[in-house]
């Protein structure tokens, strides 16, 4: 397929997918990324983070390490 042909079916690919309507199923991603869907509070991550350890500290300064 020569350029012109490849390029005008990219065209018309994305052409299709702009003004296509989808009917989003969201009950189902919801399932399928195992969410509840209450809206709740994100899980702290900050103490499993093995780094947090070298985070700055509350007055700026970054933590200096013997070494």
């Amino acid at each position: 397929m020569g350029r012109g042909r490849a390029k005008a079916k990219q065209t018309k690919v994305a052409r299709r997918l702009k003004y296509q309507t989808l009917d989003t199923d969201f009950d189902a991603l919801q399932r399928e990324l195992g969410t509840d869907g209450d809206g709740g509070e994100e899980p702290d991550l900050a103490e499993d983070d093995e780094y947090a350890s070298y985070l700055d500290d509350d007055d700026g300064e970054a933590r200096r390490h013997a070494g």
